[in-house]
């Protein structure tokens, strides 16, 4: 697919049709992820991919509030974490103010090509900030040293429900020229 196009097509979407995501095709997508530019290459980025349906529902409702619950609804879920005091850090000493910023920095460009992959595959995603952490690293067993970012729903898009285009700032809003 031209890139251009995918970037367009690419939405979050809030409904899934109830079709399983193959587990092939989840690390063929995960596979891409790890393409991302990381901070000296250090892959810092983490993936906990939850696909049983029991597990699915205890995640849900142990992590996720009603309205991601609803949303999430037939996906298969994968949560994203990064390794703190790594990225951006020498000798455990930051290298400048941002700090662990740069882990989440690189997570995102991880997420980034993860969802742009899904996509290009005929997948969708939501990205779900709003979820507890303390009940995802409890459930999934992620360890301390992680900070858990995002809660990202995969899955079939139900063509059914019309995503909502959102518009877009101006560059004039966002951009400054010198």
């Amino acid at each position: 697919m031209d890139f251009r196009d995918l970037i367009q097509e690419r939405k979050s979407i809030r409904a899934y049709l109830d079709e399983p995501v193959s587990r092939e095709a989840i690390e063929a997508l995960l596979t891409e992820a790890k393409r991302a530019p990381s901070w000296k290459n250090w892959q810092a980025s983490r993936c906990y991919v939850v696909e049983s349906p029991e597990m699915l529902a205890t995640f849900r409702e142990k992590v996720l509030p009603p309205f991601n619950q609803k949303s999430s609804a037939n996906a298969v879920l994968i949560v994203t974490t990064y390794v703190k005091n790594v990225v951006g850090f020498t000798d455990g000493e930051p290298n400048n103010e941002v700090g662990n910023g740069w882990g989440a920095y690189d997570l995102g460009l991880h997420d980034a090509f993860l969802i742009l992959a899904a996509r290009n595959a005929g997948y969708d995603t939501l990205i779900m900030g709003i979820r507890d952490a303390a009940a995802a690293r409890e459930l999934l067993g992620i360890p301390e040293e992680e900070e858990v970012m995002s809660v990202i729903a995969l899955g079939v898009r139900d063509s059914s429900v019309e995503p909502r285009n959102r518009d877009r700032k101006d560059l004039s809003e966002t951009v400054k020229f010198f």
